[in-house]
C-alpha cells in the first residue's frame, strides 16, 4: 500500500484514513502555533495509536495539523530533528520485526509523559 502522501505538493490528495495518527479537529490555521517544536512532536506522537512514529510521519502530522509549516520547507524540519536528537524525552525506536517502513521510529518516554498533557510541553 502507498503512503497516502507522496509529495510535497499542495493539492496531494491526502486520505485521513490510512494516516498512521489521528489529526486535531480543525480549521486549520495557517498562523504560526504557540506551542514549541517539542510540544507539536509530542503532539504527533500521542496522536498515533502506537505512541511511535517515524521522522516523515512526524513532519506529515505537523504539516497537515498547522499548515503554516510548509512540508517543503527546510527549516522547522531541521529544527525538528534537533529536538528529536536532543531532548531526553524523546526516545529512538527500533522497528519490530516485519513492522513496514524505513528507519527508526520516535516516542516519548514513560516518565515523561505527562509533560505533554494537553498538548503542551
Amino acid at each position: 500500500m502507498s503512503s497516502p502522501i507522496l509529495s510535497s505538493s499542495p493539492v496531494a490528495r491526502i486520505d485521513e484514513e490510512e494516516l498512521p495518527f489521528k489529526l486535531p479537529p480543525g480549521p486549520r490555521s495557517t498562523d504560526k502555533p504557540s506551542w514549541s517544536y517539542a510540544a507539536l512532536i509530542g503532539q504527533a506522537i500521542l496522536a498515533s495509536p502506537q505512541k511511535k512514529l517515524s521522522l516523515n510521519q512526524i513532519y506529515i502530522y505537523i504539516s497537515l495539523a498547522y499548515p503554516y509549516y510548509k512540508r517543503d520547507a527546510a527549516g522547522w524540519r531541521n529544527s525538528i530533528r534537533h529536538n528529536l536528537s536532543l531532548n531526553g524525552s524523546f526516545v529512538k525506536m527500533q522497528r519490530e520485526a516485519g513492522e513496514k517502513g524505513k528507519g527508526s521510529l520516535w516516542g516519548i518516554k514513560e516518565e515523561d509523559l505527562e509533560c505533554f498533557q494537553d498538548g503542551n510541553f
